[in-house]
């Protein structure tokens, strides 16, 4: 299974379309990074032939729901896989907790799990991707993403001068919800993530988000089939990510 799986994300990274000019970064799964294409590391492949750079997802799952939300699962062996990523050229790691309800005690809990790992994966010379997903489908979205701006702000103003974070952050109600992060001097970035939105809802919302660039995975790969001809499979996601650019440049 494990191998059907490398063999698809290997043919998005080769598409002709997957290249520097529109696609900035790329998340490996940990065994992804481990892997290969055409005989050479995947870390080392996306930077050397696609001029993309590098992260690795490196938490291991959520824990039980607690005050709505859902932080990490512990991480033990952290220190040694990111020198494994260190090692290998990565740039920087992804790591996803769950917000489903506007609970201030809960996103709190989120957000400083998030940023605490972060500042482990800092000690290492990586940039860490901050991702504290608020569920699309909730009813109090809009006040989740009100505690989530003010924790991540506090948190951002608590960073050393020198030391930089990136965002993956839920498309919010109100466009524009989370600029003053995207401003913030210890934000590298701040990448909108589908959550689960149609990728046309997703670049809509995404468009409206100055400062704002997309960090897709379902949204990217919808329409895509191991089964389509190499043309076929090409051009449906040529205009994914051409559509998808085309939103973050918008915002």
């Amino acid at each position: 299974m494990f191998a059907l799986i490398h063999e698809m994300r290997a043919r998005i990274i080769k598409s002709p379309a997957f290249s520097g000019d529109k696609v900035m970064g790329a998340i490996l799964f940990e065994r992804t990074m481990d892997g290969e294409i055409d005989g050479v590391p995947t870390a080392a492949y996306l930077w050397e032939k696609r001029g993309v750079v590098p992260f690795l997802k490196v938490d291991k799952g959520l824990a039980d729901s607690a005050n709505g939300v859902k932080v990490m699962k512990p991480m033990p062996e952290l220190d040694a896989l990111l020198e494994r990523a260190v090692a290998k050229g990565v740039f920087g790691t992804k790591m996803r907790s769950v917000i489903d309800a506007a609970d201030r005690d809960g996103v709190n809990a989120v957000v400083d799990q998030q940023f605490e790992v972060g500042n482990q994966i800092l000690g290492h010379g990586l940039v860490p991707i901050i991702e504290p997903e608020v569920t699309i489908s909730i009813s109090d979205k809009a006040q989740a993403e009100d505690l989530l701006l003010a924790a991540i702000a506090k948190q951002l103003d608590a960073l050393p001068a020198d030391k930089q974070v990136m965002l993956k952050l839920t498309l919010p109600e109100t466009a524009n919800h989370y600029k003053p992060l995207v401003d913030h001097p210890r934000c590298m970035r701040v990448v909108a993530l589908s959550g689960g939105y149609s990728r046309e809802e997703a670049n809509d919302r995404l468009s409206r988000n100055t400062g704002v660039i997309a960090s897709f995975s379902r949204a990217l790969t919808e329409g895509l089939s191991a089964r389509q001809s190499d043309d076929e499979f090409n051009a449906t996601l040529a205009a994914t990510i051409d559509s998808i650019f085309q939103a973050s440049r918008a915002g």
